[in-house]
């Protein structure tokens, strides 16, 4: 996580009732029943995300992330306050980069804890021990939002069994892991949805291949989606396989269009680039894409529906251009779009070079 110089061109307010307060399958629809906005250089089209084949053209590559979301809240007690704590990444050394929030609904962060604080979490004792990344990371100005932590015991198996998965107050109500996972989430290890797969269902798949388009995996495993503004995305773990990277550079070579599955993919495949290629990688990756530090292989992307402020729009404003993303949140404004996991989409198809 880092502080971001760069600020968002991107200008907008949406209503408080723009929020997805639940998966569509609660509310009666399929996953793949959400509103798509498909944004191009000609103009800005609603459609249903079960549209999507037919906005892509054979040729194009369709890259996702097959990260399988994890437990990653459970509620806490620090001194006699019950607190809920946030898991994300086990880090190499052993320890765990955790975020404290209110109980009962982790509806705010807690910024007034110290290092060497003792919370109980369940039967195991967690400390903490530093500010993650640094200190004075949180843009706030005071406090420390993110923590390095010990635990003495097995919190993965502890989150596993009653744990439960990160949600925030504005849902109307718990849902099971089932719910936070994608059609693609095989690999374990992400702390929060990778949710711009999640609207993709098998019958959207079967036609996407039938039209000759391809579909590539990549794996990231998320960090924390609560970013405050100002705040860029947390350190987190990708591999990108050859043979996704030896699709991708065929797609190029013949005028396909590489189409990332939200942030994560795009951040995965920048990550992957050397001198101009994409190569098979894995490990750590700080990439964070913002137009002054633009994709190289990516050239259109699926996404949800950022907040303003969000370091995710410095993202999609690289991808598209400050005048198409204006245009696309314009749209989803005006046409009453959802935001969040659980909310309505979009496909940016900017212009090629």
């Amino acid at each position: 996580m880092t502080k971001l110089v760069e600020r968002s061109g991107i200008r907008f307010e949406r209503p408080e009732e723009s929020t997805a307060v639940g998966p569509p399958e609660a509310h009666g629809r399929s996953r793949d029943d959400v509103r798509l906005l498909v944004a191009s250089p000609e103009h800005v089209e609603h459609h249903a995300f079960h549209d999507l084949p037919d906005q892509l053209l054979p040729g194009d590559l369709v890259v996702v992330n097959n990260s399988a979301t994890v437990n990653g809240e459970i509620d806490a007690v620090r001194g006699a306050q019950p607190i809920v704590v946030h898991v994300a990444s086990r880090l190499d050394d052993g320890t765990w980069v955790v975020e404290l929030r209110t109980a009962p609904d982790a509806s705010d962060p807690v910024l007034d804890a110290v290092a060497g604080e003792t919370l109980g979490v369940g039967e195991l004792p967690l400390t903490l021990l530093e500010p993650y990344p640094f200190e004075g990371s949180s843009p706030t100005g005071w406090g420390n939002r993110l923590w390095r932590a010990s635990v003495e015991g097995d919190l993965r198996r502890l989150l596993d069994r009653h744990g439960r998965p990160i949600a925030y107050g504005y849902l109307d109500a718990r849902y099971p892991l089932a719910a936070y996972q994608s059609v693609f989430s095989s690999v374990p290890g992400s702390a929060e949805m990778a949710s711009a797969g999640r609207p993709f269902t098998d019958a959207v798949l079967t036609r996407m291949i039938s039209r000759g388009i391809s579909i590539a995996p990549i794996t990231l495993h998320t960090g924390f989606s609560s970013q405050d503004a100002g705040e860029g995305p947390q350190p987190e773990w990708f591999h990108v396989p050859a043979t996704t990277a030896r699709l991708v550079e065929l797609t190029r070579a013949h005028g396909g269009r590489v189409v990332a599955t939200g942030t994560t993919v795009t951040r995965a495949l920048e990550s992957a680039v050397v001198d101009g290629v994409a190569q098979e990688s894995w490990g750590w990756t700080n990439r964070v894409v913002t137009p002054a530090h633009p994709p190289v292989l990516v050239d259109g992307l699926i996404t949800g529906w950022h907040d303003a402020g969000a370091s995710h729009l410095l993202l999609v404003e690289a991808i598209a251009g400050t005048t198409m993303a204006q245009a696309a949140y314009d749209g989803a404004v005006g046409a009453g779009y959802h935001w969040h996991e659980f909310g309505d989409s979009a496909l940016f198809l900017p212009p090629r070079d």
